[in-house]
């Protein structure tokens, strides 16, 4: 970047792992950002499960960001474990997937110690929590002013868009939104697993535990503290607990319903259904189209999911959105001017988009599928 013209005004929408790590890298760089996210605080939501971070993408980031050492010491490597069962409980496979070259695999770390890691990272004041966009209002020459619910404006030289799925920012490049992928996941979760529900924790393993069978499935995934965390996957209609007529806040009704659907099953893994310490949350799994491009415009870009939302089966999610935030920072120190760096950014950005969300939606129709069992068994042996 040029030193000799007054600093950018660079502003981050969403304090999610994309974002957080782009700030880091600037900062690392001696590039001053701002990081605007909707919660009131660091503390105000739940941030999700468990990630595996890959060498080439979410630990590559995580080392031009200077965490690798901390990242280490908080990581599972256990975590990287596989099970993969049938619908009678039987083992079908339970490998750990192969190194790369270097001999890192992919360690499991808890979203929300992901979080943590690189908000602590970060100079004072960087997020400005409580700061939801509501929309942004070009000015030209790629300065956008930046409009909040707190009725609050600022101004910025480049804007980028790493607020999620139902990003504010991906309007201004793409008119794309997110569609229903066909995939239900309803979340539960087990706590002290180990102590309270130890035959559970048992069928789950050290890491991640699926079972698939005719477009339904049961995915037990280890976290931090002896929480087990549960996704009850089903290829249903996105409307189907209100043909249902089911109260999504009646546990003992939602209970039944899954049960019904997963008629035949072993009662060992039924449990993972009915044994919920944390009730039921029902998450539908959207997508944007494949491929999603947009033409470059002077001011803004995007990555993680709101450039590339795809389902979080693919594993991939956290990881493509580091890797984004890295070639953005860096792009932008090495780049004499800020339109240039986005536009060098962009060409490694969308060809490798459109590659992962298309493996990602091949990879979730073959687990939701008819012969799911089979499909899930072969592509574990291919790729373990």
């Amino acid at each position: 970047m040029n030193t000799s013209t007054p600093a950018p005004r660079i502003a981050i929408i969403g304090a999610g792992p994309g974002g957080l790590t782009c700030a880091r890298i600037l900062q690392r760089r001696g590039i001053a950002v701002t990081v605007h996210d909707a919660d009131v605080s660091r503390t105000a939501r739940d941030h999700g499960g468990t990630l595996d971070m890959h060498p080439t993408s979410g630990q590559a980031a995580l080392t031009a960001a200077g965490l690798m050492d901390e990242f280490t010491e908080l990581s599972r490597p256990e975590g990287q474990r596989m099970r993969l069962l049938g619908r009678d409980a039987t083992v079908h496979f339970d490998s750990f997937p192969p190194k790369a070259a270097d001999g890192r695999g992919n360690p499991e770390i808890d979203r929300g110690q992901l979080r943590d890691l690189l908000l602590d990272s970060l100079t004072p004041d960087t997020v400005h929590w409580g700061h939801k966009l509501t929309h942004a209002d070009p000015l030209g020459e790629g300065v956008h002013r930046l409009h909040f619910t707190d009725d609050t404006t600022t101004d910025t030289d480049l804007l980028i868009g790493a607020d999620g799925a139902w990003s504010r920012v991906r309007c201004l490049l793409s008119e794309a939104t997110p569609a229903y992928t066909g995939v239900t996941f309803v979340e539960a979760g087990l706590e002290e697993a180990d102590t309270r529900h130890p035959k559970l924790a048992a069928l789950t393993g050290d890491g991640t535990m699926m079972a698939l069978d005719n477009n339904l499935g049961l995915v037990a995934q280890r976290n931090s503290n002896q929480h087990i965390r549960i996704y009850i996957g089903m290829r249903i209609g996105q409307d189907w607990h209100e043909r249902a007529g089911l109260d999504l806040t009646d546990t003992d009704a939602v209970r039944e319903h899954l049960l019904r659907q997963f008629i035949g099953w072993s009662p060992d893994l039924l449990g993972l259904i009915t044994d919920t310490d944390t009730g039921y949350i029902n998450r539908p799994l959207t997508a944007l189209t494949v491929p999603h491009t947009w033409n470059h415009t002077p001011g803004v870009t995007l990555l993680g999911d709101a450039a590339h939302l795809m389902s979080p089966f693919s594993g991939m999610g956290a990881n493509l959105a580091m890797l984004d935030a890295t070639d953005l920072a860096r792009a932008i120190s090495a780049q004499p001017t800020l339109d240039e760096a986005v536009l060098a950014y962009e060409k490694l950005l969308l060809p490798r988009s459109v590659e992962a969300a298309e493996g990602s939606a091949e990879g979730l129709d073959s687990a939701f599928a008819p012969d799911s069992a089979q499909q899930a068994l072969a592509h574990m042996k291919e790729h373990h």
